[in-house]
């Protein structure tokens, strides 16, 4: 119970965690109780609370950060990742952490999809030069805009990504919006930004003369296209990458001239930067 304790504890006090997939589980019960507490309030809750909590000066955020942030949530404070499994004896490893935190994981994937898509879709009509050189804007009125949508509508966004977008801005204030589109905007210009890294420093390693002292901090291996990775605007599905080799591709060369790497996305539409 000890060991419980010290969890819940450095939960509540860096808001996320990173543990076993079990330990996880009997945490996320125990916070949900404590912050149960702190939403009621009343001596009594405050007491049994501050004997619980290994560090009684996180009492008064339980009581006060944790139960205005979750006045309107019925229940759900926490929400645990699967994070693979640990090296050595293999145990499963997750992360929790409470929902709606600083550092919310959803959060961030939720505005790198909606980053992705929206990419995805402006590649369908504009070059990527293009892109590179203008930016892509309006993120933010794209999420406004698919807030308000329902699961059968059709917008800008997967519908599985529309309804993580309104779940992780269901009991956050109005400011998550622009939050939320600017991150994805980051995102965005992260994407266009890579293949472009990757052609110059290619280029300066081409040019590198003898004489030079520095090196660069990353190497063209670190933004290469990895297998399995599907690109913004691409012709092949995650699947179709996913199956290499076994998957049919149809050609009109025989196969024994051809040298594939598999599970590469071609797509031809990132050739044109």
């Amino acid at each position: 119970m000890l060991m419980l304790r010290n969890l819940v504890t450095s939960l509540f006090e860096h808001e996320q965690i990173k543990t076993t997939l079990p330990k996880a589980r009997d945490t996320a019960r125990l916070a949900e109780k404590i912050i149960t507490m702190g939403k009621k309030g009343g001596l009594s809750s405050y007491q049994r609370a501050n004997g619980f909590l290994l560090k009684p000066q996180l009492t008064p955020k339980v009581f006060g950060t944790f139960a205005k942030r979750y006045a309107d949530r019925e229940g759900g404070y926490t929400r645990i990742h699967k994070y693979g499994n640990r090296p050595g004896d293999n145990a499963p490893h997750a992360i929790l952490e409470l929902v709606d935190n600083p550092r919310d994981i959803k959060f961030e994937m939720t505005a790198r999809a909606i980053g992705w898509e929206v990419l995805s879709k402006k590649l369908g009509t504009t070059g990527p030069r293009e892109l590179v050189n203008s930016g892509v804007g309006g993120v933010e009125s794209i999420v406004s805009q698919e807030q308000q949508l329902g699961p059968k509508d059709r917008g800008h966004l997967r519908p599985t990504t529309r309804w993580n977008l309104q779940k992780v801005l269901r009991f956050r204030n109005p400011e998550s919006v622009s939050i939320l589109g600017k991150k994805a905007e980051d995102h965005i210009d992260t994407l266009l930004a890579q293949p472009v890294a990757l052609k110059q420093l290619l280029d300066v390693n081409s040019e590198k003369s003898e004489s030079a002292d520095e090196t660069p901090l990353v190497g063209p291996k670190a933004l290469r296209i990895r297998a399995g990775q599907k690109l913004p605007g691409g012709n092949q599905s995650t699947l179709r990458l996913a199956q290499g080799a076994l998957g049919k591709e149809p050609s009109s060369r025989p196969r024994w001239f051809e040298r594939r790497k598999l599970g590469i996305d071609r797509s031809a539409l990132w050739g044109q930067l």
